[in-house]
């Protein structure tokens, strides 16, 4: 047997609601009973929501594991604060760059991410840096819980400020398709979604959608002690986003070692299943190179052991002259 594969095998519980589904697995010469329906009960009762059907509690795990790729836009309470920046213009990144990750929770494959540097655009007569995140379920969780994810961040060339972001969601019956637009002449940012706009909201200087400023911390020459921050919006709040370097470390990610810095983001007024969970963190390993390469990322809440592992870097190509 190729101990690389998923072997799955089903019996059934017989519970309060009829027959339930448990899954034996083995994955890597490691055997586990998982049981999706409990599962997804914690998650429901640890987000406040009401019993749903048994598919849509799957919902919970694959956005959990697709939010991590944007850590850096876990909020804090937003004050007119001075505004983090890099010490020159050096760039980490290039078009052309696209790192791939494996997503588990604990050690059960749940799908894979993308963040991807394309080609310089324009927005309204302005050059702009095009970053994309991409999220995909496997065809075991695509079972219960199908997520297709596309995310895109436009910044200015100088990376000094958001201009556009959009967001598509397809998961499992769920659809979104998100575009906030950025004003700064009146500085203000409008969320609309399937052409249904709300009011705009008030921004700060420098505000970055999530996707950019996860691009914008690389900019950062960094070292312990350091804490990074950046106004950052959704398009439906603006909020101040920090992340402090804890320390430098080696790590090893698919039988590879890294040197990298241990980043943590502040997470003292994150709700939902943080909230829910005693001494909640989440852990980002990033290399200690020029690149600044997000090499894992690493979560422990109440629910178990989240992460996320790069599995395969493209480098870019700076533009010519």
């Amino acid at each position: 047997m190729n101990s690389g594969v998923v072997r799955t095998a089903f019996r059934r519980r017989i519970g309060p609601f009829g027959s339930d589904p448990i899954v034996a697995l083995t994955w890597k010469g490691k055997d586990a009973t998982f049981d999706p329906i409990r599962f997804g009960n914690l998650f429901l009762d640890l987000f406040g929501f009401r019993r749903q059907t048994k598919i849509s509690r799957w919902e919970f795990m694959l956005k959990f594991l697709w939010a991590a790729l944007l850590l850096f836009s876990f909020p804090v309470s937003a004050q007119e604060i001075a505004v983090s920046s890099p010490a020159d213009g050096t760039r980490p990144f290039h078009p052309g760059e696209k790192l791939t990750y494996e997503l588990r929770w604990e050690f059960i494959p749940a799908g894979h991410a993308t963040l991807e540097v394309l080609p310089m655009t324009t927005i309204e007569g302005a050059p702009a840096f095009h970053f994309t995140a991409k999220a995909k379920s496997n065809r075991f969780v695509d079972t219960f819980y199908k997520v297709r994810d596309h995310v895109q961040g436009f910044a200015d060339s100088g990376m000094d400020r958001s201009l556009l972001y959009k967001k598509k969601q397809r998961e499992g019956g769920h659809k979104r398709d998100i575009v906030v637009n950025f004003d700064w002449q009146n500085r203000t940012a409008r969320y609309v979604n399937f052409d249904k706009a709300k009011d705009p909201i008030p921004i700060l200087p420098g505000t970055f959608d999530p996707i950019s400023a996860f691009y914008f911390v690389r900019l950062f020459d960094l070292k312990e002690g350091m804490v990074l921050q950046r106004p950052i919006t959704d398009g439906k709040k603006n909020v101040i986003g920090r992340v402090a370097v804890v320390k430098r470390e080696t790590i090893r990610v698919g039988g590879r070692e890294y040197d990298t810095f241990l980043m943590k983001p502040e997470l003292d007024h994150v709700g939902g299943v943080f909230e829910k969970s005693e001494n909640a963190e989440i852990r980002l390993w990033v290399t200690a190179d020029s690149r600044r390469l997000l090499v894992r990322i690493e979560s422990e809440v109440i629910v178990g052991s989240f992460v996320g592992d790069l599995v395969s870097a493209e480098m870019g190509k700076a533009p010519e002259g």
